[in-house]
């Protein structure tokens, strides 16, 4: 352009208006999921150029309809890990109710193979315990139903029909009768008293006699409870039940279900666990059983340290808290059994499972009604309310 004359430099205004305001988004925070989909929080804020600087401004003052979402979704990478289960096992018993397993496994996703629990551990996983029902059960000849774990006493513990044939025999085995939740029958009191009051209670000594004959109900249920390192042991000192009317005699654990009717007397039955449901339905009046019933340490551990047992009628129950030496994958669980005539109510009053974006795996309350092995999932920071349908529930905090 050298040999064109050059105009002369000159500015002129153009717009004499500042800049409107805008919203400005910061780069994505982390990713809410490790795997798969999660949500990742912008900060969203309205701001506006001044004599070239950025100045924060309120947020009506930017367009609202344009302003970006506060959360965005995410995928770091795709999960390599997955719950998976066996088929159901048949049912425990040939006839009546009894329970159905299933075997869970960590999965790869790659490899198709099982691998290491601790890989899934934050993913919920649904129920391995079911109840069934394989119809009516016919008469039997047996004492009692496949695997009844029914067995007659050591010499030792013998006892004859004619120690346990009369109210005055079972006063003198020495062994407090128990017809109330949480108290022992003060001495002079009868056995016809425990059996007017002995259905639906909740017994929680650590031996006793249970006289369940003369009951006024068809089905009588008591529940005997113990703290988490015990285990129940019953024997059925005697036994009035007409087998061929079909009456029965049903006992009820987290970890058994056994039935039975004929050759009850002198027979032994293991809980295995610290809580035990028995169940007597009778057709004639004035039949029925008389249980005596003991408690010891637990011959294998089926619970871990932080575990709690409530036994009711009320109370606070709190997220346990991890033990100093224990592994973070612990899910702590909290079991309540109250007596067979009350019901369950659980109300959150506080719950605070995380930051929005931590909810999708990783927190959560798990709580499952026993009696029918229904599971429910509580999510984020609503206050809830469950009822159960029996009298027995268990919470799983996870995270």
């Amino acid at each position: 352009c050298q040999p064109v004359p050059k105009p002369e430099s000159r500015v002129e205004v153009c717009d004499l208006n500042p800049c409107p305001p805008r919203w400005k988004v910061t780069p994505a925070g982390p990713c809410s999921s490790s795997c798969g989909l999660g949500l990742a929080v912008q900060l969203v804020t309205c701001v506006q150029i001044l004599h070239g600087q950025e100045v924060l401004q309120e947020e009506h003052l930017c367009p609202v309809a344009e302003k970006p979402l506060t959360s965005v979704p995410c995928v770091i990478r795709t999960c390599s890990y997955e719950w998976s289960f066996s088929e159901w096992s048949e049912c425990s018993t040939s006839c009546g109710n009894g329970i159905q397993t299933r075997q869970d496994f960590c999965l790869s996703s790659l490899t198709h193979k099982p691998v290491n629990p601790l890989f899934c551990r934050h993913f919920p996983k649904a129920i391995v315990v079911r109840g069934c029902s394989a119809g009516p059960c016919p008469e039997q000849e047996g004492p009692l139903s496949p695997g009844a774990e029914l067995q007659p006493l050591t010499p030792a513990t013998h006892l004859t029909r004619a120690a346990a044939g009369t109210e005055h025999r079972h006063k003198d085995l020495d062994v407090p009768l128990s017809a109330g939740p949480r108290e022992q029958r003060k001495s002079g009191g009868g056995e016809e008293d425990t059996a007017k009051g002995v259905c639906g209670n909740l017994f929680l000594n650590a031996t006793g006699i249970i006289n369940m004959t003369g009951v006024e109900s068809r089905d009588c249920t008591v529940a005997i409870g113990r703290p988490l390192r015990e285990e129940i042991s019953v024997t059925i000192l005697e036994s009035s039940l007409n087998c061929s009317a079909g009456e029965v005699l049903l006992f009820s654990g987290r970890m058994m279900w056994r039935t039975g009717c004929r050759k009850l007397p002198l027979s032994l039955i293991n809980s295995r666990t610290n809580t035990l449901i028995v169940k007597q339905r009778v057709v004639l009046p004035g039949n029925g059983v008389i249980l005596q019933y003991n408690s010891r340490t637990a011959t294998k551990k089926y619970y871990q340290d932080c575990d709690q047992q409530l036994f009711g009628p009320q109370g606070e129950i709190v997220n346990p808290v991890q033990l100093p030496d224990q592994r973070q994958e612990v899910v702590c669980r909290t079991f309540i059994t109250v007596a067979p005539r009350q019901r369950i109510s659980i109300r959150a009053l506080n719950t605070d499972l995380g930051p929005e974006g931590n909810q999708t795996h990783f927190n959560y309350i798990l709580v499952r009604d026993v009696s029918t092995m229904k599971t429910v999932v509580f999510h984020g920071k609503q206050q809830f309310l469950w009822q159960s349908t029996g009298s027995q529930a268990e919470i799983e905090f996870h995270e």
